[in-house]
């Protein structure tokens, strides 16, 4: 039986490995480059799936070790799997929560056979396994499943990463055992931190096991900018032409054109909600504190040439006048922006690269920066 998940690539820049293509899934069509927003417990903040579906989005994230917490894969399930659950008909990934390894590091215990937390919400122990990770993805029924990795901190010596990455290479073959559904496609993860060596080896070991797709994980993680460039640049070439290959955790403008640049996919990333709850908006590149007196009396759109249903209906100083109130309303309306601007983003990125003019149009994008970028 053929696999419903292909890639296939439309064009390729002449000066850079950026490209342009489709990831056919299940649950429909993701045409990359393209952004992924983030619904870690089955929604992305603040936003209906009505809503999310104008930004643009066509493809959402779900986090397999909170929802584990909070309702429970088996809800889920009897709900009729994740898509049903959240109202999302669109393609679907879950993370594997391996992430959480990283991100809980005071609350976990590693071992060769998983990873032990303590749990935030109740104090009780779980126990995450390779194995365990899988079945609760196979249950959650997302169309992308991640393999359990461990991702290192930064700074962390090269025996501890080297430790870590060949333990996570074990994990995903753990991983590949233990899954079960052929209608959800199983992403490896490479990791190695900030050693171009380490990344190289791991890529090709992946890439020896013929997966789905592909992610490069384990950056974003306090590490400086131009080390996330080098990781990329290093890491993404390795990966199999013919599969989609998706950057964990990486959201900025800068970072995601130069990625693109090194022939990575996807991204996701908590940036446009995270902003828009403290009441900063993407414009034209730029981060805007929308709490600013300036736009009291602005009484302009947003962003004139965004078509998202913020910018279309209500002016600067309405937004500024709903964060000084503390109206909710405020986080939708900013969310919707800053989704659809990242989205707008990386659909730009792919007509320029169809056209060609990639390296010339986003050559600001590509050039180091002095400055920490939105």
């Amino acid at each position: 039986m053929s696999s419903p998940f292909s890639y296939h690539c439309e064009a390729n820049c002449s000066h850079t490995h950026a490209r342009a293509g489709t990831f056919h899934t299940p649950h429909g069509p993701v045409q990359t480059p393209r952004f992924m927003p983030v619904g870690t417990l089955a929604n992305v903040k603040t936003v209906t799936p009505d809503q999310l579906a104008t930004t643009g989005a066509q493809m959402v994230l779900s986090n397999t070790y909170h929802l584990h917490l909070q309702p429970g894969e088996d809800i889920v399930a009897e709900a009729g799997g994740l898509h049903r659950f959240m109202g999302w008909s669109g393609p679907m990934l879950t993370d594997s929560g391996g992430f959480q390894v990283f991100s809980l590091s005071q609350i976990r215990t590693i071992t060769e056979d998983g990873v032990t937390f303590k749990s935030p919400k109740d104090g009780r122990t779980i126990h995450l396994r390779p194995e365990t990770s899988i079945e609760i993805q196979n249950t959650l029924g997302a169309d992308v499943i991640m393999a359990f990795d461990e991702c290192p901190p930064y700074p962390c010596s090269r025996e501890a990463v080297q430790a870590s990455t060949e333990r996570t290479g074990r994990w995903l073959k753990r991983c590949m055992t233990a899954h079960q559904r052929p209608d959800q496609a199983l992403f490896g993860i490479v990791q190695g931190g900030v050693y171009p060596d380490l990344r190289r080896q791991a890529a090709q070991d992946l890439a020896n096991l013929d997966l789905p797709g592909y992610a490069i994980g384990g950056v974003s993680v306090g590490e400086p900018p131009e080390l996330i460039e080098t990781i990329v640049q290093a890491t993404a070439p390795c990966l199999p032409e013919n599969k989609p290959r998706y950057l964990m955790g990486v959201g900025t403008y800068r970072e995601m054109a130069q990625a693109i640049a090194a022939g990575v996919d996807l991204f996701d990333c908590v940036i446009p909600t995270r902003l828009a709850r403290h009441g900063a908006a993407l414009v034209a590149g730029e981060r805007w504190n929308l709490k600013n007196q300036r736009f009291r009396r602005d009484y302009t759109p947003l962003d004139a040439t965004c078509a998202c249903y913020t910018c279309q209906t209500f002016t600067r100083a309405y937004l500024c006048h709903l964060i000084h109130a503390k109206e909710m309303l405020a986080f939708t309306l900013i969310s919707i922006h800053n989704i659809t601007e990242l989205i707008r983003f990386t659909q730009q990125i792919r007509a320029a690269i169809l056209a060609d003019r990639f390296a010339e149009e986003f050559a600001h994008w590509l050039a180091p920066s002095p400055t920490l970028d939105p």
